[in-house]
């Protein structure tokens, strides 16, 4: 039995306005991607990467045709239920890890229960779980600038994943970490999708999280040019 189909994007483009002109962005791009995806959008910098991953996260809509996201057409959404979207079903890990550098660990990964309103047993034991999951128990009353750089994104790692998200939007979360860094914070990532059953969709030019996709789809000048099945091969190799 196929994984359901959780976004299906069809004839979009988009386009924003330059100069009195319009730049397009994204041309004609038919795509979908179903349950337990680990998958990366790839291509040089200006492909449309970026664009592409903010629509599918409904911070942008496209100019035309449509993105149909967990059954919710990003176009049709007001922003306040595509703020309900991202609070409850999607998580992001940035390149910049965006975390609030006064709250502890701790605070930082709880911060997105607390815009649900979960109860406070419940919201413990989630933090808790998560913190253990990016391997940071023992760094739970630091803060931001105690911590490394891969340390800050395994944070963000955490703080995506507290609320089970069924949808994860990577933008180049390696791009200011270290080799070593990366392959871990790649591992970490590639365990959640397969323990439970995240899906996975990165942003990205960098190899190394390249070796780790089992799709990957290529742009460029905002067209896909190229879909096609990936080995996945570090991630094997981590595993062997």
């Amino acid at each position: 039995m196929n994984p359901r189909e959780i976004v299906k994007i069809q004839n979009m483009s988009k386009q924003f306005p330059m100069a009195g002109a319009f730049f397009t962005a994204l041309a004609d791009i038919d795509l979908s991607f179903r349950a337990g995806e680990f998958t990366g959008i790839v291509g040089p910098s200006g492909s449309g990467k970026t664009t592409l991953l903010n629509i599918i996260g409904s911070l942008d809509v496209p100019s035309r045709g449509s993105a149909i996201v967990l059954e919710h057409s990003i176009s049709d959404l007001s922003h306040k239920r595509a703020a309900q979207l991202r609070n409850r079903h999607l998580g992001f890990i940035f390149q910049t890890y965006n975390l609030f550098p006064v709250y502890t660990v701790y605070e930082n990964v709880e911060f997105p229960l607390l815009l649900l309103k979960m109860p406070a047993a419940a919201r413990k034991q989630a933090v808790q779980e998560a913190i253990a999951w990016v391997g940071l128990s023992d760094k739970t009353d630091s803060k931001p600038p105690q911590l490394s750089g891969g340390e800050c994104q395994r944070v963000a790692i955490a703080r995506a994943m507290v609320k089970r998200p069924e949808l994860v939007l990577a933008d180049e979360p390696t791009a200011n970490l270290d080799a070593k860094n990366s392959h871990n914070i790649l591992q970490t990532m590639e365990a959640l999708n397969r323990e439970i059953g995240t899906t996975f969709i990165f942003a990205t030019h960098d190899d190394k999280v390249i070796n780790y996709l089992r799709r990957k789809i290529t742009l460029n000048d905002g067209r896909v040019v190229k879909d096609e099945i990936a080995s996945g091969t570090a991630g094997k190799k981590a595993k062997s």
